[in-house]
């Protein structure tokens, strides 16, 4: 279970183990989700209508983007970005994940809320994501550059990107993008754990944690928690990620059309006058594949660790003691 439960077999994890938990998690999800981030982005940030029907821009569908990205970049370009953000997904898992454990026992332990009930989740959720997001936003706003340009590349690593942008835009360019971040990230992350702590009740009484069963069932309902506040909280996603590409119109221009925004609220405006509502929900269906698996997965995995240090302590807990006895 995830969160503080007073009522659970085995010891609440540390926030060492939370921390190494929820890195490992970021970690390896990322490396499997990193395709459908890099199409998801491309589609957010194309000004022109994304439809198989009706094409207008570079790309106007999933398989057609992953053809065309593949023939044009190579098999890499699924892959840009990927140190900045493996780096952005081990921080951010660490820090939410430590944030969360510690939020929920708080609560238990110092209000009349029992940490177990699906608001609590939303609540300490939205707030430990929240966390995590204000200590990596750099590292967020280095990948969407790193996915978002195209060949010749403007950036050549990461060194030199985070140079550039410092020197040529200021060390706020950074935060780009922080404001509509942590209006959508408090509501997506509040309902991914809500919804996941009621698909876990709903599906039946935790498993032990040697259980391969109960690893199953995080990852379906983490798969369902995921697209559930995914589509609720898409346009914020979409208003952050144009934000993030402001001032790098020249490494965007050979996709398409570019547009400049003043802010969020000018954003949003011209997103609805220009490409209508259906330009707030760009790149859904990538998200939404995106979402299940990295939520299901992140819930998965994280379990999975935690299990496995648990594991681990308890056999060497019963080698101790059984020195212990050889010894008396």
């Amino acid at each position: 279970m995830v969160g503080y439960d007073p009522r659970a077999q085995t010891a609440a994890p540390t926030p060492e183990e939370a921390a190494l938990s929820g890195s490992a998690a970021g970690m390896v999800t990322r490396a499997l989700i990193s395709p459908f981030d890099v199409i998801k982005i491309r589609f957010q940030l194309q000004i022109e209508r994304v439809s198989s029907q009706r094409p207008e821009g570079k790309y106007w569908g999933i398989f057609q983007a992953s053809r065309r990205i593949y023939s044009e970049e190579g098999l890499s370009a699924f892959w840009k970005g990927h140190i900045p953000a493996q780096l952005l997904s081990i921080c951010y898992g660490a820090v939410q994940f430590v944030s969360f454990e510690f939020l929920t026992e708080v609560v238990h332990k110092s209000t009349p809320y029992d940490s177990r009930t699906s608001g609590v989740h939303f609540f300490c959720g939205g707030l430990a994501a929240c966390s995590a997001t204000v200590a990596c936003q750099p590292l967020d706003t280095l990948r969407t550059r790193f996915a978002a340009q195209g060949e010749p590349k403007v950036y050549s690593n990461l060194r030199y990107a985070v140079s550039t942008m410092w020197r040529f835009e200021g060390p706020m360019t950074f935060y780009r993008g922080l404001s509509p971040t942590l209006v959508a990230v408090f509501p997506y992350a509040g309902l991914q754990f809500f919804f996941y702590n009621v698909f876990k009740q709903l599906s039946g009484p935790s498993s032990t944690s040697r259980d391969s069963g109960g690893n199953v069932r995080s990852l379906i309902c983490g798969s369902g928690a995921g697209m559930i506040s995914k589509t609720l909280t898409y346009p914020f996603d979409l208003f952050k990620k144009r934000l993030q590409v402001g001032g790098f119109e020249k490494a965007r221009a050979r996709f398409g059309k570019v547009q400049t925004y003043r802010g969020l609220t000018d954003c949003a405006v011209q997103i609805a006058k220009e490409e209508g509502i259906r330009g707030f929900f760009k790149g859904l269906s990538p998200s939404l594949l995106k979402a299940a698996l990295s939520t299901g997965f992140t819930f998965f995995w994280y379990e999975f660790f935690l299990n496995v240090m648990r594991n681990i302590k308890e056999e060497r807990r019963t080698d101790d003691l059984g020195e212990d006895h050889k010894g008396r």
